[in-house]
């Protein structure tokens, strides 16, 4: 019986979303954005070189379409790739309004997202008062720290100390609909953010925000804070079936690596693997040599993203690329007969743009394990369905 393994490349967009004049970093618009086209063109002018050096170097990607995905998706040559595909590849467009991460995995998952997310749109004083008062009840606490758009890396080193001090937590957000919560795992207490987070979740779900964030951090203010592994995400649930419920339901185990359980909140979920994203590929290349005959396998890798396009890093996030496709290489030589690896993103995150929110881009659709060929232009939730075939697993 076959297996699936769909992995998610966080943000690795591929330019040319039709809609991309309708959604901003800041003032600009997102049209012209290209995650990978773009990282392709710094390497090879040598614009790249931190920790690594000349052009991209993703042989078993662009074996696979990466290079033929991205001309496809914005008419764009990326340098460097133009490798003959031995994999079936194209180019998958989002229907969805949202550029963030639930919309961009329950879309992959088979359900467009069939409201439009709330946002926080004030830089400033960004939180109403209800929901300040909320936080403040429920931490038992008489005010709250941040209340603004902010990264995540800077507001800690901002109101570390403070925090520590008062028992305050660090409340803020981004472009995303997302709440995010900081707080120390020793001064405030791990658990307790957790306990925070999840008592918090239903009350801003309810507004259609999509995820509440517990983001724990370690350290002093004279040694510098630094945030831990122990994030998670208290995401909305979907509000119908998705893939993992198709596969769960069919009798077969659905695998989760990465925040997947944390994006579905564990809806057809079995079994998770979290950690870094060296350890999650761990997991990964483990999953590709034990994993029952019939099952899927879902994967996020959320580095690209996270720690280099939001801070815009192009150096980072070429030598992340360099980094899995070596171990897709690894990967590849593991596929049992009758699997098919899909490698796919979620939106783009182009670090060459302006402002630091994600970007509206198409992402690639890069499938081992079916022969050759080309997909043309395809939708998010037709992914879900090219994995259901591929297990023989009914689509509602």
């Amino acid at each position: 019986m076959a297996r699936a393994f769909l992995v998610v490349m966080d943000s690795v967009g591929i330019g040319g979303a039709p809609d991309a004049a309708a959604y901003f970093n800041g003032d600009i618009p997102d049209t012209g954005a290209n995650t990978v086209g773009h990282i392709a063109q710094q390497c090879a002018r040598g614009l790249a070189s931190v920790e690594r050096e000349g052009p991209l170097k993703v042989p078993h990607l662009d074996g696979l379409g990466l290079g033929r995905a991205v001309q496809l998706a914005s008419g764009a040559v990326a340098p460097g790739l133009g490798r003959e595909p031995k994999g079936v590849w194209g180019a998958a467009t989002e229907t969805s309004t949202g550029k963030d991460t639930p919309s961009g995995h329950w879309e992959l998952a088979g359900l467009p997202v069939p409201w439009t997310w709330h946002h926080f749109t004030q830089t400033t004083k960004s939180f109403p008062p209800e929901l300040i008062q909320r936080v403040c009840d429920l931490a038992k606490v008489d005010g709250i720290l941040g209340n603004c758009h902010a990264s995540g890396t800077e507001i800690v080193v901002e109101f570390g100390e403070e925090h520590m001090r008062t028992g305050k937590p660090i409340c803020y957000t981004s472009a995303d609909s997302v709440f995010q919560i900081a707080a120390h795992e020793d001064s405030f207490g791990l658990q307790r953010l957790m306990d925070l987070c999840a008592d918090l979740a239903p009350f801003v779900h309810r507004m259609k925000v999509g995820r509440v964030i517990a983001r724990p951090f370690r350290g002093t203010e004279s040694a510098g804070f630094k945030r831990t592994g122990n994030r998670r995400d208290f995401a909305i649930a979907p509000p119908g079936p998705v893939l993992t419920n198709w596969v769960q339901d069919a009798g077969r185990r659905v695998y989760a690596v990465g925040k997947i359980g944390d994006i579905f909140s564990m809806q057809g979920i079995d079994q998770v693997f979290k950690g870094s994203d060296a350890e999650l590929m761990v997991h990964l290349q483990s999953l590709l040599d034990t994993a029952e005959e019939g099952s899927l396998t879902f994967a996020n890798f959320v580095e690209f993203d996270s720690l280099y396009g939001h801070r815009r890093d192009v150096s980072g996030y070429a030598c992340a690329l360099e980094w899995f496709d070596v171990c897709l290489g690894r990967m590849l030589a593991r596929l049992q007969a009758g699997d098919m690896l899909l490698i796919t993103a979620d939106h783009g995150n182009d670090p060459t743009w302006r402002g630091t929110d994600h970007t509206r881009e198409r992402v690639p659709v890069l499938i081992a394990g079916k022969g050759a060929g080309q997909l043309g232009h395809i939708g998010f939730r037709d992914v879900a369905a090219l994995v259901a075939q591929h297990l023989d697993v009914p689509v509602p």
